[in-house]
């Protein structure tokens, strides 16, 4: 079995999603697959309201811009089809591609790919770190947000950006007791408004500590901690016990790029954008000309960003087909101007090192 399609979008949260609604909308035939049940990706998870501008989606609950971005999609079956419960298992040759659902392998042939496949949760190595008990954040999101289980009564949280700081809030929302907040660092990573929230219903935040060992035989029961240094190395003398029956792990994401390596896209390590990422230019296109980056996978930030990435992507992609588009370079034009706001002052800083370091690079090539 074979289809062809001017797009392949791989993935279907915010970036796939709004990279499909713009090449959709200006005329490219797109194939969007996504390997969930449901289209939305992280956001059918978020239930906090987003911040950024008015212009894009600020006040806004994350399964709601979600709902509003698989209801645009549903208007454009014309160009747009969609396959979910289906993954793109790699890229042979230069514009094919292999699909598997649950019934069928299929060859898909394309002029253009846009990867927006996201990341994936990191671990952190510490004793008994196995126990049942212990999960990622996004984990925790999932049982609480779509399912409706509390994972745990007691949870020690171990990292301090927005995703820690978020999920913390959202369990005690959901009668669950956080004994703790957990951070290597000296301060805290994530914003103050969210810390500020979470120190004001009394969880204590030990920051400059790290946890050296989870308790418990056959389950979790506790974690230990202690202070460390300026090198993160444990200080003697400083450890103690927590007590908790689930330990969550909100220590960062690293971009999936299995697929950017099938397809001979050079890869980068850049530590401000969450390790390795294909390079990639202004214009979201990896050193593969077929082949374009959008969302986490081009770099660890959040929702907002993702979405007007992924509309770059789109409309560079259509453009790359069927020639300068007026409106394609309006779209682009527009998502810079907003992607600039939110990547502006101290917070945006770390990112903005990343995205320098990334054009630097692909200037040599």
């Amino acid at each position: 079995m074979s289809r062809n399609t001017e797009i392949l979008i791989v993935g279907g949260g915010p970036a796939g999603l709004s990279s499909a609604v713009v090449a959709a909308e200006l005329g490219a035939k797109v194939l969007l697959v996504d390997d969930n049940p449901a289209l939305g990706g992280q956001l059918v998870k978020q239930t906090h309201r987003f911040f950024g501008s008015a212009a894009r989606d600020a006040g806004i609950r994350g399964f709601s811009i979600a709902e509003e971005l698989v209801s645009h999609i549903g208007k454009l079956k014309k160009n747009l089809t969609v396959l979910t419960d289906t993954g793109v298992v790699g890229f042979y040759g230069a514009g094919e591609a292999g699909i598997l659902s649950r019934t069928a392998f299929e060859r898909v042939t394309y002029d253009r790919a846009i990867v927006a496949t996201g990341a994936v949760e990191n671990c952190l190595n510490f004793e008994n770190n196995d126990l049942p008990g212990i999960y990622g954040a996004g984990a925790v999101q999932t049982l609480m947000n779509v399912h409706g289980i509390r994972p745990g009564n007691k949870i020690l949280m171990v990292g301090s950006g927005n995703i820690g700081l978020i999920v913390s809030y959202q369990l005690m929302q959901a009668d669950v007791e956080v004994v703790g907040l957990v951070e290597a660092l000296p301060t805290i990573g994530g914003y103050l408004v969210h810390a500020s929230k979470i120190r004001r219903m009394g969880v204590p935040i030990y920051t400059g500590h790290t946890i050296v060992r989870g308790l418990g035989k056959d389950k979790v029961e506790g974690a230990t901690l202690s202070r460390v240094d300026e090198k993160f190395q444990m200080i003697p003398n400083t450890e103690f016990d927590v007590y908790c029956d689930c330990i969550c792990l909100a220590v960062g994401l690293s971009p999936l790029i299995d697929l950017f390596q099938q397809g001979q896209c050079r890869m980068v390590s850049v530590g401000e954008l969450g390790g390795l990422v294909p390079l990639h230019d202004v214009n979201m296109r990896t050193t593969n000309p077929h082949v374009y980056v959008a969302g986490d996978a081009s770099g660890i930030e959040e929702a907002t960003t993702a979405i007007l990435g992924g509309r770059i992507a789109g409309a560079r992609a259509y453009e790359s087909i069927h020639g300068e588009s007026a409106a394609a370079a309006e779209i682009v034009t527009d998502a810079n101007r907003e992607l600039k706001t939110l990547r502006s002052g101290s917070t945006g800083e770390r990112i903005r090192w990343g995205r320098d370091l990334l054009l630097k690079e692909i200037a040599t090539c």
